[in-house]
């Protein structure tokens, strides 16, 4: 089992930017595809972002793409989010998955098997 805990969330206007880190305890880390997840109120859980274990290839939602940007720093074990030109709809708690061996493509929650606890990131309109 991969312990993972998310930082980073917070409050910011529309436009604005920030980084969500997710800090990884577990020995083979450079094995594992990443994920960042969100949900928003009322909505079910949906795939953001992910990164192959080499960090070579990465995949995006659509209503991600060109804003977000997924890395990874296999030396400290940390998986980050950058996220840019924020909007109230990005509004939702993130989520850092693990899942052992190569990315899915499709992003479904069901091909990850960690999860972190969440960080909460608040748009404001």
């Amino acid at each position: 089992q991969v312990q993972l805990v998310e930082s980073g969330g917070g409050s910011v206007q529309t436009g604005g930017s920030l980084r969500l880190s997710c800090a990884a305890s577990v020995y083979t880390f450079s094995r594992y595809c990443m994920g960042w997840f969100r949900q928003a109120p009322g909505k079910e859980r949906e795939g953001g972002a992910a990164i192959e274990a080499g960090g070579g290839f990465t995949y995006y939602a659509d209503s991600v793409k060109g804003r977000f940007t997924i890395s990874r720093d296999n030396a400290k074990n940390t998986l980050y989010l950058r996220m840019n030109s924020l909007k109230p709809e990005d509004t939702a708690l993130y989520y850092c998955a693990a899942d052992y061996g190569r990315c899915n493509s499709r992003l479904g929650t069901h091909d990850f098997h960690n999860w972190g606890q969440g960080t909460q990131v608040t748009v404001s309109s």
